[in-house]
């Protein structure tokens, strides 16, 4: 099967998220973001999600944000907003929101406070919002990154929300790193689109007949992952395609240094020069002065690198 079967399928960036004087998201500045990583080559934008800061905002400041972004005319086709959230009936409101101003397909995490509950009981928080929105359109993908909501996404939970709602769950976005849950999913499931959440990883994937990647470097290295997008079926002697795989996993290396997100948010204030960028909300913190300047220098030379 080929990735263009599945949906959705592509590079989707998990986009950061910048923020104005009073810590809401900077709708102006989150626009021209898009439209940068578009122009870079991203198939579509995983807005509000987890490196867009997204549980840390409210139901009104996530739906305000997504207007704007449709508002400013980037395409609802090439939105995946982050709908999933604790509460059922916010998941509800934000998921409804995205139907209503013309997007159809979301990244949904599960509930994800109450610890050690059942496939049944996740089963069944799917099902209510499936049912309760009740509108044919709505796509599902699946967000499995047990590290941060402690809350994994079984085969068999899968197997059951495709057998009761086929149209509706889709695909998944995997960013636990294990690269053979990854795999085991692509075979288990025909025609389900397996997404890597670990930069490095999409080429493998897609040769596994993975659908692509939604990923944080893509922040900095988007045009890179276009490009083994386009060309994973290559040989891997084929410099070009060693030379972009090599970028990303040295990117994916550069943010990882120093925590990812203020690490990312550096390097959009450097990229700018709009020093607000490197603002992010409580609790999260931006780099100590020590930090960012290795992270700045070794950007540089990353940079020179290629």
């Amino acid at each position: 099967m080929s990735t263009s079967s599945l949906h959705p399928h592509g590079v989707f960036s998990a986009a950061l998220t910048p923020l104005d004087a009073e810590l809401a998201p900077d709708h102006a500045r989150f626009v021209d973001h898009c439209r940068y990583l578009l122009d870079e080559g991203c198939d579509g934008i995983a807005m509000l999600g987890t490196t867009g800061e997204a549980n840390s905002f409210s139901v009104a400041e996530r739906t305000a944000l997504l207007e704007a972004v449709v508002a400013a005319g980037i395409a609802p086709r090439r939105l995946l907003p982050g709908t999933g959230v604790a509460a059922l009936s916010d998941t509800i409101a934000l998921t409804r929101h995205a139907l209503s101003v013309g997007v159809d397909t979301v990244v949904m995490l599960p509930p994800f406070y109450y610890k050690n509950v059942t496939d049944d009981g996740i089963f069944a928080s799917y099902s209510e919002v499936v049912q309760r929105i009740g509108d044919a359109r709505l796509k599902v993908v699946l967000y499995h990154y047990p590290q941060m909501s402690a809350q994994p996404i079984s085969h068999a939970l899968i197997e059951r929300l495709r057998k009761a709602y086929p149209a509706t769950f889709t695909g998944i976005k995997d960013s636990s790193g294990d690269f053979a849950n990854m795999t085991a999913m692509v075979e288990r499931f025909p025609g389900f689109a397996v997404l890597g959440g670990a930069d490095p990883l999409m080429l493998p994937l897609l040769r596994k007949g993975g659908a692509g990647c939604i990923t944080a470097t893509s922040n900095v290295v988007a045009r890179s992952l276009a490009y083994v997008f386009k060309h994973f079926g290559d040989s891997d002697d084929d410099p070009a395609l060693k030379a972009a795989q090599a970028r990303i996993v040295k990117a994916r290396e550069l943010v990882s240094q120093f925590p990812q997100m203020a690490s990312l948010k550096a390097l959009a204030a450097d990229r700018t020069k709009h020093a607000g960028w490197q603002r992010l909300r409580p609790p999260l913190e931006s780099l100590p002065p020590d930090q960012l300047r290795e992270l700045l220098a070794n950007a540089a030379a990353f940079a020179a690198s290629a």
